[in-house]
């Protein structure tokens, strides 16, 4: 496998924008089917990502006491935020490019975690499902639509594999209460949902006049920038691309929309069937710029019926000027009760935690985000309601747990590339919106973006930077 990997890029057997569909066939693993683990086994892990967020995930994984630490790789190892993992894994192998671990070690680990930015999910995942390992990647699963088109497809192609987004709220009360509401026909006839996170966010403050990317500084002696890069078109190094302000750019990182959307919608769409959007519409870009993400940003994600579903309309809300109105009855648990209601009856709250608002014929239904559950608002009705609710099953794992049983054949991920993936796409259309700062409408049996031809090209996706060409065939 290694071999043929590498001799593919020698022979140019396929151009970057080639989706012509290669056989890559990975070995046995010591001997063992692919992604094979015996349900004795803790599941050795190399982990891709190492600070800030990937330090959270490595210890949540490793606190579940159902795998090993083998290998830990970073771009930067001994820069501050690497640090304390690696002194918590003294004994794990160390890389700092994820090609060379997988080249020099791959038969010594099962599966993976990944938490590097959101533009690099693409290439790590793609080389560890080739390679055959079971893969947890942070949301959202990737930056363009065509790179989730094609990390399913290689999900699909590997079943025996695990996969499982980092959205934790589908191993929470959220996800089992939703499911538990709908099948009891509490939540049902949905029409619209309001999703709000409206906390200050890294680029707030900056210059929305701005005209290029920032002037190049010097590499910190610790880093390998070129593999930061990845298969993104090459920056010079600045810090404010770096830990954590990737999710700035259009470039590197998804936005308040990435971040939040998958903690705040999953569930909706899951369990409504949503899919993908008809219509992506912004109707408020406050600051837009073709390089960082808007202060403030609207847009209204149009999906249409679904079998026996209504049409529903869920509208995103990010900004700190930029809060919903609640319906009456909301309650003031998470708004400033001295705020008064503006002259139509409305309440529009000082603050509003993230979270959502879900509005169907005959109720309506607040939430935060995460793991939260929903409540029936207002009260009077909550109260009516009360004795037809049904009894929500707990989970029976946490999102880490589940995603080491599943490596051992003992559970199911309950966030697959196969359900992450379509919501991840629509995060990945509606920053499209967002950048071009116009209206897409989108055919969902085509999968085209009908109104707009540079949209159309864009979703189709870009050319990798060369020497990257080779993540994108399955």
């Amino acid at each position: 496998m290694k071999t043929n990997r590498r001799n593919f890029l020698k022979t140019g057997a396929t151009a970057a924008m080639s989706l012509s569909v290669l056989t890559l066939i990975s070995p046995n693993v010591l001997g063992k089917p692919m992604g094979y683990v015996a349900p004795s086994d803790k599941v050795n892990l190399a982990c891709i990502g190492i600070g800030n967020r990937g330090a959270e995930i490595i210890k949540e994984l490793h606190k579940t006491g159902l795998c090993n630490v083998v290998a830990i790789c970073d771009v930067d190892m001994g820069a501050k935020q690497t640090l304390q993992i690696m002194e918590m894994f003294p004994q794990a192998k160390r890389f700092q490019d994820f090609r060379k671990m997988f080249d020099q070690i791959g038969g010594e680990f099962e599966a993976v975690s990944i938490a590097t930015p959101d533009f690099s999910h693409f290439p790590v995942t793609m080389m560890a499902l080739a390679e055959g390992k079971h893969v947890y990647v942070e949301k959202p699963m990737a930056r363009t639509f065509q790179e989730v088109d094609l990390m399913m497809a290689a999900a699909k192609k590997y079943p025996q594999l695990a996969t499982q987004m980092g959205n934790q709220g589908h191993s929470e009360g959220n996800y089992f209460q939703f499911k538990a509401w709908q099948d009891a026909g509490i939540i049902r006839d949905v029409t619209a949902m309001t999703a709000h996170m409206n906390s200050r966010r890294r680029w707030h403050g900056w210059d929305t006049n701005i005209s290029h990317f920032p002037a190049a500084e010097p590499i910190p002696t610790t880093m390998n920038w070129d593999v930061w890069t990845a298969q993104a078109q090459p920056h010079d190094f600045n810090k404010d691309f770096h830990n954590g302000q990737w999710r700035c750019w259009y470039d590197f990182g998804m936005g308040a929309l990435g971040d939040w959307g998958a903690h705040i919608m999953d569930t909706a769409h899951q369990f409504l069937d949503l899919g993908l959007p008809s219509e992506i519409n912004p109707t408020k870009l406050s600051g837009h710029n073709m390089f960082f993400y808007p202060t403030s940003t609207t847009l209204e994600f149009k999906f249409p019926k679904r079998n026996e579903m209504p049409p529903m309309t869920i509208t995103w809300y990010d900004g700190m000027d930029n809060i919903p109105a609640v319906p009456d009855g909301y309650g003031v648990s998470e708004l400033d009760p001295n705020i008064p209601p503006p002259s139509n009856g409305q309440i529009q709250p000082a603050k509003l935690n993230p979270g959502k608002i879900i509005y169907s014929k005959e109720l309506t239904f607040k939430g935060g985000s995460h793991g939260s559950t929903l409540s029936i608002i207002p009260s009077e009705k909550a109260k009516e309601w009360e004795s037809k609710l049904p009894e929500v099953p707990e989970s029976p794992s946490n999102h880490f747990a589940n995603f080491l049983k599943a490596c051992k054949g003992e559970e199911k991920t309950r966030s697959p590339f196969e359900i992450a993936g379509p919501l991840s796409q629509v995060f990945c259309l509606g920053v499209m919106a967002q950048q071009m700062g116009t209206k897409l409408e989108f055919d969902r049996e085509t999968r085209q973006i009908t109104n707009n031809p540079l949209a159309n090209q864009v979703l189709a996706g870009m050319p990798p930077r060369k020497g990257w060409e080779e993540f994108y065939v399955i």
